[in-house]
This record gives C-alpha cells, sequence and structure tokens, in this order.
C-alpha cells in the first residue's frame, strides 16, 4: 500500500518538482566528488596496461559513457511506457528530461571510442555489431526528440515519442550482447565477466568509483531537466503561481 501510495504521488507535480528539487545537492555533490576520483585514480595513478599503454586511460570515460548510454534509455523507455500505459504525463516528462542526457552521453561514448580506436585498430571507425549498434541507439535518441519536437500537441509529441522509445529499447540489449553474438574488433566485458574482473585493482577500483560518479551524475542532471520539464508543461498550473508568490 505505501508503494503505491508513493507512486501515486510521483503523479503530482508540484510533489514530483518539490522532491526533485530536493535529491539535487545529494546526488550532484557525491557526483563531482566522485567523478573526480575516479578521473584522478584513472588518468593519474593508475598504472599503463602491459599492451595498450597510456591509451588505455580513455576507459576512464569512455566505459562510463557506454553504461550511461544504456542505462538512460532503459530508463527512457521504461517511463515512456508508464506513460502510454497508466496515462502518467509526469512519466513522459521524465523520458522528455532523458533523452538529451542520454543522447549526450552516447556521443561521447562514441567519440572517446573513436579516439582509443586510432591507436589501437589504426581507424578512427570501423562498422562492427558494437559501434554500428552503439550508433544506431544515438540516433534513436535524436530521432525521439526531433518527433517530439514535431508536435505542438504535448500529449501527441508524448505518445510519438514515447511508442519510439519503446520499440528501440529492443536495440539495447543487442548492443551489450553484440560482443558475444557476432565476430567484432570491440573487446568483450572486462568487468562484468563469469571468472572476475580483467584488471587489476589498481586500475579497477577508479573505474568502478567512474561508473558511480556518473550515474549519480546522471541522476542529478535529470533532476534538473525533470524540474524544467515540469515548469514547462504545467506553467498555467495554479500551484506554480502560488509557488512563484511563495
Amino acid at each position: 500500500m505505501a508503494t503505491w501510495t508513493w507512486f501515486h504521488k510521483l503523479a503530482s507535480p508540484p510533489y514530483l518538482y518539490r522532491t526533485a528539487g530536493r535529491l539535487l545537492p545529494w546526488l550532484a555533490i557525491p557526483a563531482i566528488v566522485l567523478t573526480l576520483a575516479g578521473a584522478y585514480g584513472g588518468l593519474v595513478r593508475a598504472p599503463a596496461d602491459y599492451q595498450q599503454g597510456e591509451a588505455f586511460r580513455i576507459i576512464y570515460v569512455h566505459a562510463p559513457s557506454a553504461w550511461l548510454s544504456l542505462m538512460a534509455y532503459t530508463v527512457m523507455a521504461a517511463a515512456a511506457a508508464v506513460g502510454l500505459i497508466w496515462r502518467m504525463k509526469l512519466a513522459h516528462a521524465l523520458a522528455a528530461a532523458t533523452a538529451p542526457i542520454g543522447a549526450s552521453f552516447t556521443l561521447l561514448c562514441l567519440a572517446t571510442g573513436s579516439l582509443w580506436g586510432r591507436p589501437m585498430w589504426g581507424t578512427w571507425w570501423v562498422w562492427d555489431a558494437r559501434l554500428t549498434s552503439q550508433l544506431i541507439l544515438f540516433f534513436l535518441y535524436l530521432g525521439y526528440m526531433a518527433l517530439h519536437s514535431a508536435y505542438d500537441d504535448t500529449q501527441r509529441a508524448d505518445r510519438a515519442a514515447g511508442l519510439l522509445a519503446v520499440v528501440g529499447i529492443v536495440n539495447v540489449p543487442i548492443i551489450h550482447f553484440s560482443v558475444y553474438w557476432w565476430n567484432t574488433l570491440h573487446q568483450g566485458s572486462t568487468v562484468l565477466r563469469a571468472d572476475g574482473p580483467a584488471m587489476p585493482p589498481s586500475m579497477l577500483v577508479p573505474l568502478l568509483v567512474s561508473f558511480a560518479g556518473y550515474t549519480l551524475g546522471y541522476a542529478a542532471l535529470a533532476c534538473v531537466r525533470l524540474r524544467a520539464e515540469v515548469l514547462g508543461r504545467e506553467r498555467n498550473a495554479s500551484w506554480l503561481q502560488e509557488l512563484g508568490r511563495g
């Protein structure tokens, strides 16, 4: 019962707006600290890789960005599904708020992957399964945002873009398993392995810290954008006018 009560509270714009504001500093400050700590540990303290040399350090930006690109799309698609099924407008607001964040992390993942691929593979880009499916993910983000902005009616925009987000979720497992299903130049998982991580603790710990920092950073950015999305959708609501007077 308490869970359902909390779930229904999230459908209240004033409650969601205030909750996101309260969570913001608790997410943003640890995100900054952990991201800086992970960057220092990975870019400065970690030893060079015996095969890739100093070039391996890009993993401390590339891997967390790749993780966030998939996580953000999953959140976006799940929020869109909730909005379509239960007609929760604020679920659509979360999906719309998440899309630019996920697109940014996906672009960062593609850019850092190209920077890493040049010295490792001798080329900036190869059309292998992992890179191609990741590029498709970026286009799905762009498609969602373009479709959402194509309608003046917010409800129609939510439905059309939401359907695209839900259908596009099929690409997420394809990205994850692509290195196992097809022959690809992209290396397999180095952290989530049945026989344990393929990295020594001196390299692994900063990477895990970076993952935590980037994840909290996404949550903080989502709170900021969600509050802005709520303001845009509720700009004529009485509660917002009372908040402004307060």
